[in-house]
Parts: structure tokens; sequence; C-alpha cells
């Protein structure tokens, strides 16, 4: 079957041109839940971060959870929304390792699906992902990034998927977990071992920085090189 044709876009955002960049983070999702005990007690078997739980006498309470290595969070509670407990579809985990993950979440005696991968038929009898309607059983047999997925739901019914990334598509960023910034971390190293021998006088953060916030922002590795380069060398012009 044929795969979906992906547009890949900048990272620069859109409107008029003159406009200030201002960082806009999405940090939260708001979950409905019917029971906020029985979901308080799902989202920490998941093994994710109690950031909060904060209640104001009967009427209101709001719990927040944060997943391993995410820089965003999910809250849930009483009278935090009016959206109907299990409305929440199509909340997606990116990880580095479907598999793996997978099988740590049915150690913690979460039910989880099999991996699944791309059918590429969007009408199919399944239920909606990013790429269709026809879960395909296993991996992609390419191990492409983006392409592999598993799915589960908390006890309301609201719908998770993991989708496994490895190489990010240009302008994504990284996931910064321990073992993604330990990799990123020896790749600098590496690439500025190459740079040193002919590089003029300069600190080695300045360098590491440019290079990770390149990576960071979805640059090649040669890329980053580049801009790295340019930091020092365009810093040592100026001044």
């Amino acid at each position: 079957m044929a795969n979906p044709t992906i547009e890949i876009r900048s990272n620069e955002p859109t409107g008029a041109p003159s406009a200030t960049k201002v960082d806009m983070k999405l940090e939260l999702i708001v979950i409905p839940v019917s029971d906020v005990e029985r979901a308080k007690e799902f989202y920490a078997r998941l093994g994710w971060r109690l950031d909060a739980d904060f209640a104001a006498g009967d009427d209101y309470r709001v719990i927040q959870f944060t997943p391993p290595g995410s820089g965003g969070s999910v809250i849930f509670g009483k009278n935090v929304t009016a959206a109907v407990p299990g409305s929440a579809q199509g909340l997606y985990l990116i990880v580095s390792d479907v598999e793996a993950t997978r099988a740590e979440l049915l150690g913690r005696g979460v039910e989880v699906s099999e991996v699944f991968h791309s059918g590429s038929v969007f009408a199919g009898t399944d239920e909606p992902y990013l790429f269709g309607r026809l879960r395909v059983s296993g991996p992609d047999p390419q191990h492409g990034s983006y392409h592999s997925f598993a799915s589960f739901r908390d006890p309301d019914g609201n719908g998770w998927l993991f989708q496994e990334i490895t190489t990010r598509l240009p302008g994504r960023g990284l996931s910064l977990d321990v073992a993604t910034l330990t990799d990123l971390l020896r790749e600098t190293e590496q690439r500025h071992g190459q740079y040193e021998p002919t590089a003029p006088k300069h600190h080695w953060s300045g360098w590491y920085a440019a290079y990770i916030a390149a990576r960071e922002n979805g640059k090649t590795a040669d890329e980053a090189f580049k801009d790295a380069v340019l930091h020092i060398e365009g810093d040592r012009a100026a001044a």
C-alpha cells in the first residue's frame, strides 16, 4: 500500500514576517474523568510523576501528572472540565522503543494493544489514529520513525497511543530523555573533536550549546556542525 505523503515544513512561525517570535509551549492537557481517585491510581500505576493534588472543599479538585521525560503534563479532577469522561482520544506519547515501553506497562498491570503499524487506509474499520483506520499487526517492517504504535485506555476510556520516534523530521526537535541526551552529548563530543584541531581558540561550552540547540531544533548532524562553527567563528569575527 502506498505511504501517505508527508509535507515537511520549517520550524518558523506562520504570520507576518515582522511579528515578534514568542515561545508558546503546550504544557497541559485536561483529561475528563468520572472517578478522580480511580484515575489517580491508574496514572500513578503508569509510573508518571504526581505533581499536584489540590482541593477546595467538596466542589473542586485538580490533580496533575507528568509522563517520564515529558515537558507537558495532564490534569484531571472535579469541576475542571465540562467534557464527557472518556471523550479525550488520540493522545500521543512519544517513545524511542515502543515494544520496550509496551512491555513495561504490561508489567505494571496495564492493558496495552499489540504493536501495530500503518495500513494507509483512512476509511478502515479500526479506531482512527494518525495514519488512518487500518492497524496492521506488528511494528513497521522498515522500523521507520513515526510509523509504529501501541494503544491503551484509562479506566474512563480516554485513549492514548504510543508512537515510536527515533529520528525526527526537521523542526520537530528531540525527545531529551536521559538516554537520548547521553547519545546526543557523545555525538556532540565526537563532532567537536573533529572541529577542534583546526578551530580558533574558544570554550567548548559555546560549541556544545550551539550544536545541541541545532539538533534539538531538528537539524541534521552536519547542519548542526555548521551552525556550531558559525557560532564560534561568527562570534570571533564580530569581537
